[in-house]
C-alpha cells in the first residue's frame, strides 16, 4: 500500500472529505445573561435573533452582527459562577465599516475599548474590547 503525504487543505485519497464550513458561530457562557445581553446589544450593536427560555426563564440569546453569530448562555453555576471565562481566547469580527466610526459608536453608547483603533503592520485597522465576562473581541477591517 502506498501512502501519500498531505498538506494543510489537501485530502488524502484514502481519507474522507475534509470539513468545508460556510460559517462560524460562537457560544459563550456568561455569568449574568441580562447584563451581557445589554452589553452586546446596546453597547456593541448586535441584534437579537432569538431569545431562548426554559421553565419560564431566559436561558440564552442568539445574537448577530451582519453574518456573524454569537449565542450567549446563562451559566448554571455547576462549575462555579466565579470561574474565569474568556481566558486565552478571542473572537475576531471583520467588517467593511469604518473601524473608527464603529469604535466611536461603542464609546458613545457607554462602552470602553481595550485598545483604540490602530493600523496593523499587515494592513488591517483594529481595536479591541472585553465583554463583562472577560471574553475578548477584536474588530478589524
Amino acid at each position: 500500500m502506498t501512502t501519500e503525504s498531505t498538506s494543510v487543505g489537501s485530502v488524502n485519497r484514502n481519507e474522507t472529505e475534509a470539513l468545508s464550513a460556510t460559517a462560524l458561530g460562537a457560544s459563550l457562557t456568561v455569568k449574568d445573561l441580562r447584563k451581557s445581553l445589554a452589553w452586546y446589544r446596546d453597547v456593541v450593536g448586535f441584534s437579537v435573533d432569538r431569545e431562548i427560555e426554559r421553565d419560564g426563564q431566559l436561558r440564552a440569546v442568539a445574537l448577530r452582527a451582519g453574518s456573524a453569530r454569537v449565542l450567549i448562555n446563562q451559566d448554571d453555576g455547576a462549575k462555579g459562577l466565579d470561574r474565569a471565562k474568556g481566558e486565552g481566547f478571542s473572537l475576531m469580527f471583520t467588517t467593511t465599516q469604518s473601524i473608527d466610526a464603529v469604535a466611536n459608536g461603542i464609546k458613545q453608547r457607554g462602552g470602553a475599548l481595550a485598545t483604540e483603533p490602530a493600523d496593523m503592520p499587515w494592513g488591517a485597522r483594529v481595536f479591541r474590547l472585553v465583554d463583562p465576562d472577560g471574553y475578548k473581541l477584536v474588530i478589524s477591517t
